[in-house]
Parts: C-alpha cells; structure tokens; sequence
C-alpha cells in the first residue's frame, strides 16, 4: 500500500505548492508579504508581530481509486483494485524572537482509510482483512534569519499502519546569495521501519521454523500469519539550488541520494517460478536510489506561467526511468485560475524482475511486483483555484479553493483517478 499513499499524498502536496506558488504572482489577492524591518502597524487587537499566533491552517482531502490485473500478492496476476481516502490538516504558527527571527513551527496530522481487494488473497482461507487506516502526524520548526534570509530547522514524523510502522527526522538548510535571486537548500532526512512480517498462509508452517537473524521474531500478537518484525532504514541527502534568471524565469536544480537497508522485501508478496513452485518474494537488503531533477517556471506575460519539470532517476536495482512534466496555469482573472497538467513517465524494469510464472528457480533474488517492471505511464487532469480578496463564498477565513483531478494509465492496464480538494485558512 505504501505506493499507493504516495501517489494520494503526493497529488495533494501538488494543490498546495501549486497553489503557493502561484499566490506570489497574484498581488491583488496576497496576503502581505512578511518584511523583516517593518514597522507594525497598530489595530484594534493591540496585535503583537513577536507572539506566537496561529498563521494558516491547510486541510486537503483526496479520493483514489486503482483498478488493474497485475497483483504482487497473487504473483503478477490478479486484482489491483484500490480505493484510498487521505486526509491532511496542517496548523502554521509563526512568532519572531528578539533578534526579529521569524520562527514558524508547522504541525501537520494525516489520516488514510484504503481498501485493497488483493490483501484478501494474502491467506488462502479468506482471513486477511482487505481494508486498514494509516496515521501520520509531523511537527516542523524553521527559524529565518531577518538579515540574510538564511533558513535552519528540524523536523520529526510518525506513520502507523497494520503492517508498517516508521520513525522519521530531517535537518534542513538554506543560503540564499547576496542579491537574493539565487538559493541553496539542503536536507538530510532519516527513516526508521518495523515492517510486520506477514506470510501467505501456505507459507506459515515452512516460516515459522525457518526464522533467521533477518527476521525478529517477536510473538504472533494473535495473528496467525504474523511473525514478528524487521527493520527498515532509509536515509536521503537533498540538495537544490534555485536561480531567478530575470522577472520571467526561475529555474532549480535537485539531486537526491538515498541510501535503504534491512529487509526490503514483503513476505505476503508471491513469486511463481516457470517450473511451476511458488515462494515468497525476496529482494537484496540493500539499495542505493539517485534522483536527478530540473524545474523551469516561465511567466509567459500577466495571465499564464508555464511551469516544467523533468527528472532522471537510477538505482541499484537496475531501475532506469525519466519523468517529463508540463502545467500551464491560465489566470481567468486575478483571483480565479485553470491549470491543466501532463507528465509522462518511462521506466526500465529492476533485474530481479520476472512476470507471473516466468521467474528462473536459480535466481538469488525475485520479486513479481510490476512497481518493478519495465513500464510507461501518463498522468493528466486539471486543476482549479479561487482566492478573492473577501474570501471563498464570501468566508473572509478561508482566502483559498483549489480542486484537483488527475486520470493515471499505465501499458500495464493499470488505470487510476484520484480528485483532491485543498482548503487554506488565514
């Protein structure tokens, strides 16, 4: 399920940044800007900038749903079929210290329910539940330095699910240049997994005394396909560099490295040979991921920014893919915009990759999970925002509306549609 989190969440994240950064072009509708030297103006609440004070609060909401014939429970084969509600409320509270610092401490919660048809295929006796929820709360503090415009600050996360729990933390940075056109930024980034080792129920007798070093074993916890846990770290440096060409082009530069060990492969995922055997999927517990990426916005006179994206990618897995992205957003007027978008994506299939009853008994490592494969996919939709000067519908609270819509295919016949509503309070 983990990839599929990642596509709701990810969509969603897309309304936020799209819609933030298309806020700094619409100066009717902005809020005002954060100046460091300033002086605050009185008002009727005796407001004071150093205080503590709740600044925004995000709530974004998406629907997905997945169907396609390619499971890695059943082998290669079966349902895909998926549907996934995912929640996520963020609370900003900003303060500046006595050296006019602004510090914003973000607080985010996220809640996910999804079912999934092929969790019902993990025992063979129609035990496995094929719904669960997810939790995920995170806390971020930065602190902005009000001469430089330098930035520093930590951050911590927590994912729950019913197999797979993770610890996260991050240390980020950024340097902007003299003349504050260009930026560094960097983030270093560590996550800590127990991943519930959950068997297909053919397997559990032949696991249970087979249990070694790789797998702690900690107590069945009344699940008689459950076998304890084992670990999982993944660790990613970030680095991005930003440059503002001239008034009408920014680009970036990004690279990642991510370094994962422990035991990357799930048990419940089944491997059928071309002899006819069947066995549970089984992965190196090592993995080295390089994302390489460009962004380039181009504001294309007063009404439309053109905003592109492209990333290559390799791991050591054998993983080879490219990913293209175009948006255009189109200002119907200062306060109400269309944005269609478009991504194509490629990738090479990993070498432990074989389809249903095709994978050789002599391999080391084998997986049928078609995240894996040799595959392309396209994603396309569009988006709609609205942010007046007096609030959505009126509600001089909620100062932004965007919806999302997003259709997925893959030549693998899997198809997906996901819809995001994204609402920010001032």
């Amino acid at each position: 399920m983990k990839k599929i989190y990642l596509s709701v969440i990810g969509f969603s994240m897309l309304c936020r940044l799209g819609a933030h950064a298309q806020t700094k072009q619409d100066s009717v509708a902005n809020k005002p800007a954060y100046t460091i030297n300033s002086t605050p103006k009185s008002d009727s609440t005796h407001f004071n900038p150093r205080k503590l004070k709740l600044d925004e609060v995000d709530f974004v909401s998406s629907y997905y749903s997945q169907n396609g014939n390619h499971s890695a429970v059943t082998g290669g084969i079966g349902t895909e079929k998926v549907t996934d509600i995912a929640n996520g409320l963020d609370l900003n509270f900003v303060w500046t210290n006595h050296n006019n610092n602004k510090n914003t401490l973000a607080v985010g919660l996220g809640f996910d329910y999804h079912t999934a048809a092929s969790q019902a295929y993990v025992s063979k006796t129609g035990a496995s539940s094929p719904s669960g929820t997810r939790l995920y709360p995170s806390v971020d503090w930065t602190v902005e330095n009000a001469k430089t415009g330098n930035t520093f600050g930590v951050g911590a996360y927590l994912s729950d699910e019913y197999n797979y729990k993770s610890l996260g933390a991050d240390l980020h940075y950024s340097v902007k240049t003299d003349n504050k056109n260009g930026e560094f930024s960097a983030k270093l980034q560590g996550y800590f997994d127990r991943v519930t080792l959950i068997y297909p129920s053919e397997f559990v007798p032949a696991a249970d005394t087979a249990l070694t070093n790789n797998f702690e074993r900690k107590g069945r916890n009344g699940h008689r396909d459950n076998l304890g846990t084992s670990p999982r770290e993944t660790y990613t440096a970030a680095f991005g560099y930003s440059q503002i060409i001239n008034a009408r082009l920014q680009i970036a530069f990004l690279a990642d490295f991510v370094v994962q060990n422990g035991f990357l492969s799930l048990p419940f995922h089944r491997v059928y040979f071309s002899n006819g055997q069947v066995a549970m999927e089984k992965l190196p517990s090592s993995r080295f991921k390089l994302p390489l990426g460009f962004r380039a916005n181009y504001f294309l006179g007063d009404n439309i920014i053109l905003r592109s994206y492209y990333r290559y990618y390799a791991d050591s897995w054998g993983v080879r893919s490219n990913t293209a992205n175009m948006e255009v957003v189109y200002k119907v007027s200062p306060f109400f915009s269309i944005s269609p978008f478009y991504r194509y994506y490629t990738q090479t299939a990993a070498r432990h990759f074989s389809p249903y009853e095709e994978a050789n008994p002599g391999q080391q490592y084998f997986t049928s999970n078609y995240e894996y494969a040799k595959f392309n996919s396209q994603f396309f939709g569009v988006g709609f925002r609205i942010a007046p000067p007096k609030g959505v519908f009126g509600w001089q609270g909620l100062h932004e509306l965007e919806i999302r819509y997003g259709h997925y295919s893959q030549n693998t016949d899997l198809v997906s549609n996901v819809i995001s509503v994204s609402l920010g309070f001032k």
